[in-house]
């Protein structure tokens, strides 16, 4: 069974960019929410019991996908962002890797936005790595995940679906994701591309 996992700053700590009324209800409700059924599903169905989040999403399909890979999404989006000024930089190989394949920071920054706009209804925008380390920008709907079927590492994702800004921003998604960039946790993006693996997140939440 899987709890809430603990947010690494205070609730309010995001603040002018994600005000507490906001984190309250895509925290504790939203992404509980998820969380609540995906136990209901693992209750009724023993070959869940035992599995790590990642193992759930690699393997299920329909409601049982839908919850997990949820959980799993909303849960690194959270890791990946920190209060403005705690991000810290990119590492020297993943900046070295941003100037090879987007040319800049400035350069990714307008194509992660660009990106995220062009996210059609619900879903995801995602700085992803390849075993190689070469770069690139995955959209994905609803609850999907960039590494199903052999994809790419997640690195750095922002949350596009409306209950994740609406409280704050209403409909401008696009001043959101600007925002969102000066609140990069850009510690642990640089940790993800070192390791080319996909986060283990399951310890955060048993």
């Amino acid at each position: 069974m899987f709890k809430l996992p603990q947010l690494p700053y205070a609730k309010t700590a995001l603040a002018p960019f994600l005000n507490e009324e906001q984190m309250s209800f895509h925290y504790e409700k939203h992404h509980k929410a998820y969380i609540d059924n995906l136990n209901k599903f693992i209750e009724t169905d023993s070959s869940l019991k035992g599995k790590s989040l990642e193992e759930i999403v690699l393997s299920s399909t329909g409601g049982i996908f839908n919850n997990a890979a949820q959980i799993w999404n909303h849960t690194f989006y959270w890791f990946n962002i920190a209060p403005q000024g705690q991000g810290s930089h990119p590492s020297a190989a993943l900046a070295e890797a941003i100037q090879r394949d987007f040319n800049s920071l400035d350069e990714l920054k307008a194509k992660f936005v660009d990106g995220g706009m062009k996210t059609f209804g619900s879903g995801w925008i995602w700085l992803c790595s390849d075993a190689a380390g070469k770069l690139s920008l995955v959209s994905t709907s609803n609850a999907a995940v960039p590494f199903t079927n052999n994809g790419p590492t997640p690195l750095l994702v922002a949350d596009v679906w409306e209950h994740a800004y609406y409280v704050d921003y209403r409909n401008a998604r696009q001043k959101y994701l600007e925002t969102f960039w000066n609140h990069i946790n850009w510690a642990f993006v640089s940790e993800n591309y070192a390791s080319k693996k996909v986060r283990d997140l399951t310890k955060s939440m048993i």
